[in-house]
């Protein structure tokens, strides 16, 4: 059967794993990275898992950090790789009842439609009746092609997606789960099935859509489309669609979810304290996107028996590549990184922790855009996971200025778990010989010596600590390699950094020699101006993207403070690219640590804001100064 193939290869990892180091070390061949591990053929493989009763909204305890994803609901903790089947089906349903509301399985009927321009989805349960309909795009070549299902038309670069040999799905989901609709009176083709006041988010509805486009992909036959390879992209709302889509679907082999936010990656629990990020409350208000239950853990997130670094758990061992945006606080990227990092455990003690990247150090702060710190490996992660070509490992690429430390959101470890590791406790010896080089204004380059271990060390994680003594060190990345850039650090800053190395049944070694770093200073002087731009205006508010900063001066410039003034009534609701204050109706905005510096007649235009105003009020901020 499909499905007893796919959960057969979490131990085919081990063994290929352990039988690519044994030949290492008899000097036959270099240890290289596992195969990756197929998506699974069912769209739950857990459906058939005994979960005992779920806890009530009204009995659940305030725990601050982010909870234990091995431990079960009655307690024990798993053990072994075939425990997380199940545990995974628990994780699923405390997010349905308490976060994203029900996806239903799959209805009585579905049937459609595959052609090389489109896809047509017909579904039919318990009398009602929707139909909803995709564009497909191909890449050159004769098939069949593996596809990404791109929301909203809005998700990771199409061009590079099809040169590397999938073709593009573009899926409306507002066909599946209108927004803009009140949460009483939900539209779309779920809730013509399900009933306009279902309590299922419209999140939850999206997922539903995609998971109908593929039982049409499996009825196809598979002569243009490829039922068994199909990913999933989206930013910004859609990103965290696709995050939904890729937890919720075993048959979705690569999720890639950009930039999305509150509601998406970002941990609930890290999100109240990360400055500048969208609260809870405005992610639940704005759209229904998360399900109506959530409304109760708003204000108090710590309360939720799950956060999102278990639904990160739960594409595990599947590909996934989370790119997100340091440059607007709005967000999340802080409490993204978090819940990244929490989840990529889950990965590393099933043996896969290099199917997961997360990258945050890009340059470009503009919102969705198409970056060229993405391309590469957005490429291989589609070669690897749809394509089933490539060697590809994973990584954690974690902006400095939006870096988020799991020591301080756990008090759990991860378990080494049995069935195909071997049983392994073995952690490997610690890197040796950890240096840094090239450090300029604001990066370094770090290298070290191999670490060894008796099964095959799989990768390094990097440490940094802020300063010349105390803080705390902090995960900000990770690396295949024995090398290791780090970028967006701040100028004239010291900086510490240790390495860990792990094995594949995710043991940590003892950390590295620690090697210190001060960043070079960066110049100053220069007048400079700003100029705002209204990129949107609704009648209660509008954004004003960019405010470009341009250094007028003639000599370099390593900081500039803008203030302006905003009419009366009006309210700052957010901002991005610039550490921002208020005093009356007197704005101020400072830069941060990567746009700060400007050469004569450079600019940056990665600044912006919004502002809520009172209906129908159409004044604009004045007064914008630069110095």
């Amino acid at each position: 059967m499909i499905t007893s193939l796919a959960r057969s290869t979490i131990g085919f990892r081990m063994v290929a794993l352990a039988l690519a180091a044994t030949l290492a070390a008899a000097g036959a061949v270099a240890a290289t990275p596992a195969p990756a591990v197929a998506a699974d053929g069912s769209e739950n493989e857990g459906a058939d898992c005994q979960v005992p009763g779920l806890p009530d909204a009204g009995s659940l305890p305030t725990v601050s950090r982010l909870p234990d994803p091995f431990t079960k609901l009655n307690g024990t903790r798993i053990t072994s790789k075939s425990d997380w089947r199940c545990r995974r089906e628990e994780i699923k349903r405390l997010a349905e009842k308490f976060v994203y509301g029900e996806k239903p399985a799959k209805p009585s009927s579905v049937t459609g439609t595959v052609s090389r321009t489109g896809i047509t989805v017909n579904v039919s349960h318990n009398g009602r009746n929707a139909s909803f309909s995709a564009g497909v795009d191909l890449p050159s070549g004769t098939g069949p092609f593996p596809a990404v299902v791109v929301l909203g038309g809005f998700g990771a670069d199409t061009a590079a997606i099809k040169a590397a040999g999938a073709a593009v799905i573009t899926y409306d989901p507002l066909a599946v789960g209108r927004e803009g609709t009140p949460r009483t009176s939900k539209q779309g083709a779920f809730y013509t099935i399900y009933g306009a006041n279902s309590s299922t988010g419209i999140l939850a509805a999206w997922a539903w859509g995609v998971s109908r486009i593929i039982d049409v992909l499996e009825q196809s036959g598979g002569s243009i489309l490829r039922s068994d390879a199909t990913g999933v992209t989206g930013c910004s709302r859609y990103g965290k669609g696709a995050f939904v889509v890729g937890a919720f679907d075993q048959r979705i082999a690569l999720t890639m979810p950009i930039e999305s936010g509150s509601g998406g990656v970002a941990a609930f629990r890290a999100i109240p304290g990360e400055s500048g990020a969208q609260p809870l409350s405005s992610a639940y208000s704005e759209q229904p996107w998360l399900g109506d239950a959530f409304s109760s853990f708003t204000a108090s997130p710590a309360r939720l028996p799950v956060d999102t670094h278990s639904v990160v758990g739960m594409i595990a061992p599947r590909g996934l590549f989370i790119m997100d945006n340091p440059h607007i606080d709005w967000l999340a990227a802080r409490s993204a990184s978090v819940a990244a990092l929490g989840g990529a455990e889950i990965y590393k003690a099933l043996g896969a922790g290099g199917d997961i990247t997360y990258w945050s150090a890009v340059q470009d702060g503009t919102h969705c855009a198409s970056r060229s710190e993405w391309r590469t490996p957005l490429q291989q992660n589609i070669q690897k996971f749809l394509l089933n070509t490539g060697s590809y490992t994973g990584s954690m690429r974690i902006a400095a200025n939006k870096s988020g430390n799991l020591a301080e959101w756990r008090d759990w470890q991860t378990p080494t778990l049995g069935d195909g590791g071997g049983g392994d406790t073995t952690p490997p010896t610690a890197p040796a010989g950890l240096a840094a080089s090239g450090t300029t204004s604001t990066g370094t380059s770090l290298s070290w010596t191999a670490a060894t271990d008796d099964t095959g060390v799989t990768g390094y994680d990097v440490l940094r600590a802020t300063g010349a003594s105390g803080g705390t060190f902090a995960q900000v990345g990770t690396s295949a390699t024995t090398s290791y850039a780090d970028t967006g650090l701040t100028p004239a800053t010291t900086y510490r950094y240790q390495v860990r190395a792990r094995d594949a049944a995710g043991n940590p070694s003892p950390v590295s020699g620690t090697v210190q770093v001060t960043t070079q200073p960066g110049s100053g002087g220069g007048g400079c101006t700003a100029v705002p731009t209204v990129q949107t205006q609704w009648s209660t508010g509008y954004v004003i993207q960019p405010l470009t900063i341009t250094n007028t001066g003639t000599s370099a410039m390593n900081g500039w403070t803008v203030t302006f003034t905003l009419p009366a009534g009006h309210q700052l609701a957010g901002s991005w690219n610039g550490t921002t204050t208020v005093s009356g109706q007197t704005v101020t905005v400072r830069n941060v640590a990567h746009n700060g510096a400007l050469a004569p007649g450079a600019s940056t235009g990665s600044v912006g804001f919004q502002v809520n105003r009172p209906s129908g009020d159409t004044a604009l901020p004045s007064g914008y100064t630069c110095a």
